[in-house]
């Protein structure tokens, strides 16, 4: 069973009192957006779930049938019942010390339901995987998945990795089923179609399909909070899905440290 649709419809532009109903013009709404308040339920491969208080106290709740496993990210659990069994699993790799992404994860088992959480105020969106497409993700950005689902790191080389904001390396995620990401305030999705274009700034990015470079744009620190000139983004070409989120990890911990009082000698 596939989830039920977090996505809203085409937004219409406001009415105007005693206009007649065939003057309406609706606005043209290409892409699709993740609806924030609306709560999004689901089954697969031997998990039912659900996604509620979106979209920045969002909890997921998972009941694991017997039988069945859960990949989660280790400390998102909030709670869970006494009947469910969890194991430590860590995926040694020399490239993990290259990524800043943690590929630790907690292994759920046995029966029963499972309250799960970001570490942060943010929205958790369901994404289906399947053999035909390989999705990229934020090393930020993994909070479970069904149990066939696979997590790699892929080189993105250098260029790419330097600048990007993800690393030298990034998670591919491919097989069949489940995958919940997280973010920092809600989440957009965008679909692009062939050959359109879209720009996203590094710190915002969660997960994507379509196809991207590094390229520089004149902004500074507005659009990258980089103390230059420029700043470095990422154009994305599709086809393919883009998941952005609405606040940037960076510039939170900038705001925090700002609000601080400082410390004189």
């Amino acid at each position: 069973m596939e989830p039920s649709s977090p996505f809203a419809g085409a937004l219409r532009g406001p009415q105007q009192p005693g206009q007649p109903s065939h003057q309406q013009q609706p606005m043209q709404q290409p892409h699709q957006i993740a609806a924030s308040m609306t709560n999004i339920s689901g089954n697969s491969s031997g998990i039912a779930y659900r996604i509620d208080h979106r979209d920045s106290n969002t909890l997921l709740v998972a009941n694991i049938s017997s039988g069945a496993t859960m990949k989660v990210k280790p400390g998102a659990m909030v709670a869970m019942e006494g009947t469910v069994q969890v194991r430590g699993e860590v995926k040694v790799s020399l490239k993990k010390l290259f990524t800043g992404g943690e590929m630790a994860e907690s292994i759920f088992s046995g029966f029963g339901e499972v309250l799960l959480a970001p570490e942060i105020w943010g929205d958790v969106v369901p994404i289906t995987i399947d053999p035909q497409t390989t999705w990229r993700i934020g090393k930020d950005a993994f909070l479970a998945s069904t149990q066939e689902v696979i997590r790699t790191n892929k080189s993105q080389g250098l260029g790419k990795g330097l600048f990007s904001g993800e690393g030298i390396f990034v998670t591919e995620v491919t097989g069949t089923g489940i995958l919940f990401v997280q973010s920092l305030g809600a989440i957009v999705q965008r679909t692009l179609r062939t050959g359109e274009e879209w720009v996203v700034d590094n710190g915002h990015l969660v997960a994507w399909t379509a196809s991207y470079k590094i390229e520089r744009i004149k902004g500074g620190g507005f659009i990258s909070r980089a103390a230059t000139d420029e700043g470095l983004v990422c154009r994305f070409t599709g086809p393919g899905t883009i998941y952005i989120q609405t606040r940037n990890p960076e510039a939170l911990v900038g705001w925090i440290r700002a609000q601080m009082p400082s410390q004189s000698y």
